[in-house]
């Protein structure tokens, strides 16, 4: 047998989806791979239900997009970025936001060119660059903001990598960078000459008195920052896959080309449904946040009477928290263990950092509240499980 390319040598298959595996081998509540247990909006359900009808479409759309798509995604986009984006230049529509992050690492990338990735990240963000041929640079984000020191971000921009990676807001830290931070972060990517690659699939779930700031509309920046997003969380469609690159046209024109014959095309009756959502009016992402920050709440108030310390989440739906306390130097075996013993299922936070991070794991609060009251009453054994456990566990 010919050898396998060496692509993959570099990482493993993804944390996150294993242990979604780990919770429904266990029967766990699964508080790790980041998808909803309830519905999406009714409307958007209706307007489901109408183009999966006769009346379709059923048949390819547009490559880049079906064209009443992307009409309604410029305009979501001009209402809340108060930016002009053109819909037959500036967008290509994707199989979520992964196929966006990866099609525009293909397409501004080269083998060999360096890319800056804030750590701890989304573990796509590693792959994407390996299988792009590009080797990532990380620069940290300190506990217990998460804030980057400016001279260590200067310094791997002075590397002259191609592009930086922006995730806002940040998964898996909650995260929401400052717009003191993001001015900081564009007059840097312009002094050097980089591209942005930004992750905003979370742009809508941002808790007061923080704010969610968009990169492009800042000065110089609209043709420099490559925007890739999604519809799954905004409107709870995880298994949709309907994502979209926002860019200048020479770059649209690169990831369009790349996009083509990575997937063709994102399912055509899926686009026609979801121009509904892109047309819902305010009140509905007020009701959204809403939502989400009784989650948060909720589930916060768990974590407390489990006396499980975290860092506060200022946005998306993750929170990170601290099992130094239990002394596991494994975390994924730690991970292992609670989906088994205790029946909640979280994610190893060394999945998530460059550096030798084992003490954290994260959880993901996009459930009903009746879940996230059952996950919360369950880690309140875990003290117990482990005490009576701890003997016969190995963590090494």
């Amino acid at each position: 047998m010919p050898a396998l390319s060496h692509r993959t040598r570099g990482f493993t298959e993804s944390v996150i989806r294993r242990m979604t595996r780990v919770a429904q081998a266990h029967d766990a509540i699964n508080l790790s791979q980041g998808f909803p247990d309830f519905e999406p909006p009714p409307r958007l359900l209706a307007a489901l239900q109408q183009a999966a009808t006769a009346a379709g479409p059923h048949q390819y759309a547009v490559t880049w997009g079906a064209p009443g798509f992307r009409r309604a995604l410029a305009a979501k986009l001009h209402r809340w970025t108060g930016l002009d984006y053109d819909a037959d230049t500036h967008l290509v529509v994707t199989c979520g936001s992964t196929e966006a992050m990866m099609a525009s690492m293909l397409a501004v990338c080269n083998p060999g060119d360096k890319v800056v990735v804030f750590s701890p990240f989304y573990e796509n963000y590693g792959a994407d660059a390996i299988l792009a041929g590009a080797e990532p640079v990380h620069v940290a984000l300190r506990p217990p903001d998460f804030a980057f020191d400016p001279e260590e971000l200067r310094a791997a921009l002075a590397q002259g990598p191609k592009a930086l990676v922006l995730c806002n807001p940040s998964n898996p830290s909650g995260k929401v960078f400052s717009s003191d931070e993001l001015r900081l972060i564009a007059e840097l990517v312009q002094e050097y000459d980089v591209f942005v690659i930004t992750d905003e699939v979370y742009e809508h779930i941002v808790y007061p008195p923080y704010r969610h700031g968009y990169l492009a509309a800042l000065p110089g920046m609209f043709d420099r920052t490559i925007v890739c997003s999604s519809l799954s969380k905004t409107y709870s469609i995880t298994g949709w896959r309907l994502g979209y690159v926002a860019a200048s046209p020479t770059v649209i024109d690169a990831v369009r080309k790349v996009h083509d014959f990575l997937t063709v095309g994102a399912a055509a009756p899926l686009q026609e449904a979801a121009i509904t959502a892109l047309q819902f009016p305010d009140s509905y992402y007020e009701e959204l946040l809403a939502a989400y920050t009784s989650k948060r709440d909720v589930f916060l108030a768990a974590l407390d009477q489990a006396r499980l310390p975290y860092t506060r989440p200022q946005g998306a739906y993750y929170v990170l928290v601290d099992i130094g306390e239990f002394g596991a130097s494994d975390d994924v075996a730690f991970c292992e263990w609670l989906a088994r013993r205790v029946g909640v299922a979280a994610v190893p936070g060394s999945s998530f950092f460059r550096e030798p991070v084992r003490h954290l794991i994260r959880f993901h609060f996009a459930k009903r509240e009746a879940t996230l009251v059952a996950a919360g009453q369950r880690l309140a054994n875990l003290r117990q499980c482990w005490a009576e456990d701890h003997d016969r566990v190995a963590m090494t």
